[in-house]
């Protein structure tokens, strides 16, 4: 009898598990599509807004990586944390910034996403693709152009290094410091010239670059 009985509790553990990985994997493929019926209709039914994957990423960081902006809604509306980190320091801002997904930014600084933060921050993420009115905005709600990663890299010296001229233009004209340097001596200049980004390099000496 007492076999019968932890045999069924483990089969019911079992089927648990297996629900909530298909609803995992519902929910997933909602906010990938976002299908904000969808999304909805598993929150009432008791979904956490803030369940993360095996790499810390919450749903809401995969709808602002997918450029999803029904479902960034609907997340930040059943209060998913918006400041939450993964396992490489990402937050949904900063994802949302590298894939240039502009609206989403805007809806997630409204609600208190941290645009300074130790290590990289969203406007280096929005510097390695280059996205301008990203930076703008970023740089409008107080971004620290001159912040530094922890290996020293900076929105300029990133955006240098990719050969966005007309970043390395704002950042310059928002007082970004043309000559700091990573831990490894690499400045914008040098980045530029590495990778041969010959109009940043005469925007960067003209800005005083040594």
């Amino acid at each position: 009898m007492l076999i019968n009985k932890i045999v069924a509790c483990l089969i019911l553990a079992l089927a648990s598990q297996f629900a909530a990985a298909g609803a995992y994997e519902d929910m997933l493929d909602a906010v990938k599509k976002n299908d904000t019926p969808a999304i909805s209709a598993l929150l009432k039914r008791g979904f956490e807004a803030n369940t993360t994957d095996q790499e810390g990423s919450t749903l809401l960081m995969v709808a602002a990586k997918e450029g999803s902006a029904g479902a960034v809604k609907t997340l930040l509306a059943a209060r998913a944390q918006v400041n939450s980190h993964n396992q490489l320091g990402e937050t949904a801002v900063m994802l949302a910034a590298l894939q240039g997904h502009l609206e989403i930014v805007r809806a997630l600084v409204i609600q208190g996403a941290q645009i300074n933060q130790p290590g990289w921050t969203p406007l280096m993420y929005a510097a390695v693709k280059g996205h301008l009115n990203i930076s703008r905005l970023l740089i409008a709600y107080g971004a620290e152009v001159n912040a530094a990663a922890d290996n020293g890299f900076t929105a300029l010296i990133m955006a240098a290094r990719e050969g966005h001229a007309g970043l390395v233009s704002l950042l310059l004209a928002q007082t970004a410091d043309v000559n700091l340097a990573t831990a490894t001596g690499v400045t914008a200049l040098s980045a530029a010239r590495g990778n041969n980004h010959q109009d940043v390099v005469t925007l960067l000496i003209k800005a005083g670059a040594r």
